[in-house]
């Protein structure tokens, strides 16, 4: 087979904060480890098991700005990438890293989302959308409208 697939498909949760590496203007790097949970019962005790993966995603550029800007530890994310193995020698012993090289994200839930209370105690000044309470209705009857 001449061709070959390297492709990952991942959905999880962040275990920390983006951790940001500038090179220049233009170039920067972030990187953040995503959990991922199996969940099953185990046949002879019927206890649930679950366990835990951790993995070391890597985005670049935008991409990481947009992570860095919105992404918080807890915050839920599909990532879609490639795995990628580095190699290093550390005080004679080769050492090797595992990483997903991210090349597409959507963010599935972020803290901000989940907690309601944060966003009042805190509102935007700069926020244009009108408050539910701000907004007239010119006919305030109930019409039967298909949509």
């Amino acid at each position: 087979m001449a061709n070959s697939l390297n492709k990952v498909m991942l959905i999880g949760h962040l275990g920390d904060n983006v951790k940001m590496h500038y090179f220049d203007e233009n170039n920067c790097l972030g990187r953040f480890p995503v959990a991922t949970n199996e969940t099953y019962t185990n046949k002879q005790t019927k206890e649930r098991i679950t366990t835990t993966e951790w993995h070391n995603v890597v985005v670049r550029n935008k991409l990481a700005q947009l992570c860095e800007k919105y992404l918080s530890k807890g915050d839920r994310v599909y990532v879609e990438g490639r795995i990628k193995t580095r190699q290093w020698e550390q005080d004679g012993v080769k050492r090797y890293s595992t990483e997903i090289h991210a090349t597409d994200m959507t963010f599935l839930t972020t803290k901000k989302d989940l907690n309601p209370a944060s966003n009042e105690q805190n509102p935007n000044p700069t926020s244009t959308e009108p408050k539910t309470e701000d907004i007239k209705t010119e006919n305030s009857q109930d019409d039967d409208l298909p949509f």
